[in-house]
C-alpha cells in the first residue's frame, strides 16, 4: 500500500479524523461507489488507535451498498444529504470539515466537490474521457469537465491517479507536476474468484443463459464501443451459431445506439441486455461466460478484464490506454 503524507494543522486532542466523501456509493456511480466501499474497508482494518474515519453519505440516493455495516469504533457514517452535483456543497461540506469534524484530511474520489475546503485534501481522477474524446460530449459539458476539474486539482493537495495512463494524460492536459500526481492501481475485490458449478448454474437460471456466451459488463457510454462489438458478433455467428451476446451493465439512456443497432440486424435472440447486475451475481457471471470481452476505446483503468480474469474468463480486450497494462499477455 502506498501512504501519501501531507501536512497537517496541529491539533491540540491526540487523534487523527480522516474523512472519506462516500456520496458516490450510489447507484449512479456504480464503479467509482465499489472504489470508495473497498478503500473504506482497507482503511478500516489499518486505522491506529488515534485515527477516527468519517464516511459522508447521501442517504437521499439509492445504493447498492450499505455503508452503515463499515460503521463501528473510530468509524463513523454521517449522512450529508446534498448531491455531488448541487452548488450548497461548496458551502456546507466546507463549514462541516473544518468547524464540526476539524478533519485532518478530506479525501474526494470524484471531481465534483467543495473546491475551497479549508483542510488538506486528496482527490482521486479515474479518467480524462470528455477531454481525450470529446466528440461524445457536448460543448458545454466539455467546458465543465475541464473548469471543475481545473478546480478539482488546484484544490488538492495531493492527487491520486488509478492508473498510470490517468496520470500521464492528467500531467500532459492540465500541466501539472508529476510530484503532485501518484498513480495507485486498483485491485480486484477478494469476492471474485473461481465459481462452484453450482453458483455458476444458479445464475445462468436466474438469468436463463445458455452455456455459451460472450460476456460484456459496463455502462452503455460510446467510448465502450458496443456498437462495434454487436457488429463483430454478427460477423461471428455463422460460425459459432449457439453464442449469445450478453451486455450487463447500468444503462444510459442518452446513448440507445447499441439497443438500436440490436433492432437494425435483426440480433435480438442472440444478443441480451441484462441491465444492472447485483454485486452478488458477477462473479459467477464471469466465470460461467465462453469469453469476456473488453472493447473499449478508453478506459481509465479496465477493472472488469482483471474481474474476469480473476474469476476463470478467458478475456479479449483493445490495445489501448491502460488495458495492455492491466491484461498483460493473459488476454487477447
Amino acid at each position: 500500500m502506498q501512504t501519501i503524507l501531507i501536512n497537517s494543522k496541529s491539533r491540540d486532542v491526540m487523534s487523527t479524523c480522516l474523512v472519506l466523501d462516500a456520496r458516490t456509493a450510489t447507484a449512479h456511480f456504480p464503479g467509482i461507489g465499489r472504489y470508495v466501499v473497498n478503500l473504506t474497508r482497507t482503511i478500516v482494518s489499518l486505522l491506529g488507535e488515534d485515527e477516527q474515519l468519517v464516511l459522508l453519505r447521501d442517504s437521499t440516493q439509492p445504493s447498492p451498498w450499505n455503508l452503515t455495516r463499515l460503521a463501528r469504533e473510530r468509524v463513523q457514517v454521517m449522512d450529508v444529504p446534498v448531491s455531488p452535483f448541487s452548488l450548497p456543497q461548496q458551502w456546507v461540506l466546507p463549514r462541516l470539515l473544518s468547524r464540526c469534524l476539524e478533519a485532518d484530511l478530506y479525501h474526494s474520489p470524484y471531481y465534483l466537490m467543495p473546491y475551497q475546503i479549508g483542510v488538506p485534501t486528496v482527490v482521486t481522477v479515474h479518467d480524462l474521457i470528455p477531454l481525450l474524446y470529446p466528440q461524445y460530449v457536448s460543448a458545454k459539458a466539455r467546458l465543465l469537465f475541464r473548469w471543475m476539474m481545473a478546480l478539482a486539482l488546484r484544490a488538492a493537495a495531493h492527487i491520486i491517479a488509478i492508473s498510470q495512463t490517468t496520470r500521464r494524460d492528467l500531467v500532459a492536459s492540465y500541466r501539472l507536476s508529476p510530484q503532485k500526481v501518484t498513480a495507485i492501481s486498483l485491485a480486484v475485490d477478494s469476492d471474485f474468484y473461481p465459481q462452484p458449478p453450482t453458483e455458476v448454474e444458479r445464475v445462468h437460471r436466474k438469468y436463463a443463459l445458455t452455456k455459451d456466451y460472450i460476456l460484456y459488463l459496463g455502462i452503455n457510454k460510446p467510448h465502450r464501443n458496443l456498437v462495434r462489438l454487436i457488429d463483430a458478433f454478427l460477423r461471428l455467428t455463422p460460425h459459432a451459431s449457439r453464442l449469445t451476446l450478453v451486455i450487463a451493465g447500468p444503462w444510459d439512456s442518452r446513448y440507445p445506439e447499441p439497443r438500436h443497432r440490436v433492432a437494425t440486424l435483426g440480433l435480438e435472440k442472440t444478443v441480451r441486455f441484462l441491465g444492472l447486475v447485483p454485486e452478488a451475481d458477477l462473479p459467477a457471471l464471469y466465470a460461467g461466460a465462453a469469453l469476456f470481452v473488453v472493447p473499449s476505446l478508453y478506459e481509465g483503468f479496465g477493472l472488469p478484464a482483471l474481474e474476469a480474469m480473476t474469476c476463470g474468463a478467458p478475456v479479449a480486450c483493445s490495445n489501448t490506454s491502460n488495458l495492455p497494462d492491466v491484461a498483460g499477455d493473459a488476454a487477447l
